[in-house]
């Protein structure tokens, strides 16, 4: 998993609440079992029209967000059912943060797990966010991990909290498999050992 240190990049504002997890990545673009390749997809029915044109309105279709790697949204995002596809989507995409007031608790954790930072803010501060990301192709935001910090393009700075284990899985590009691999010495050692003494297995 690629690693997440500090993200620089154009936030691109979803002021949309109850964004779920169909809307950003359709059920009929669940059939891959592979990450890549859903970016092309991602808020497929927002972003076309039915003859697959598309939609000049929609904020990741503008050329100021285009290549936008933050997602300021609205409350209650990634809510629905549990694909993983939805942070593949994202990933695939070039979205490696996305700050809420709230999430859906799977869509949270598989965020993690495939190295996109979900932030959750007060209110208040994710109008500002939001706000900042109406400026368009100005709207740079810095998200620094390892100081828990969001940089506005003003300069202004605003915390945010993250589990440190979830925080120290990211910054060292650790997903579940990741993890394991730091055991294989161990793993290893057990398996030469439980040979010697259950040869008949």
């Amino acid at each position: 998993m690629e690693k997440f240190t500090t993200l620089e990049g154009v936030a691109a504002p979803m002021p949309l609440v109850n964004i779920d997890t169909d809307m950003i990545i359709p059920k009929q673009f669940l059939k891959t079992i592979k990450r890549t390749g859903l970016g092309k997809n991602l808020f497929d029915e927002m972003r076309y029209d039915a003859q697959g044109q598309e939609i000049p309105d929609f904020v990741l279709n503008q050329p100021a967000y285009r290549d936008a790697k933050i997602l300021i949204a609205g409350d209650n995002f990634g809510c629905g059912s549990s694909r993983e596809h939805a942070p593949w989507a994202l990933a695939d995409f070039g979205i490696r943060c996305v700050i809420s007031t709230s999430f859906a608790d799977i869509f949270f954790n598989n965020c993690f797990k495939n190295g996109i930072l979900p932030i959750v803010l007060p209110q208040s501060e994710v109008d500002k966010l939001m706000d900042d990301a109406a400026r368009g192709a100005n709207a740079v935001i810095t998200v620094d991990l390892e100081n828990q910090t969001i940089s506005g393009p003003d300069g202004g700075t605003i915390s945010f909290d993250v589990e440190p284990f979830r925080k120290h899985c990211l910054l060292n590009g650790l997903d579940d498999i990741g993890l394991t691999m730091q055991k294989a010495a161990s793993i290893d050692a057990f398996e030469a050992q439980y040979k010697t003494a259950a040869p008949w297995i």
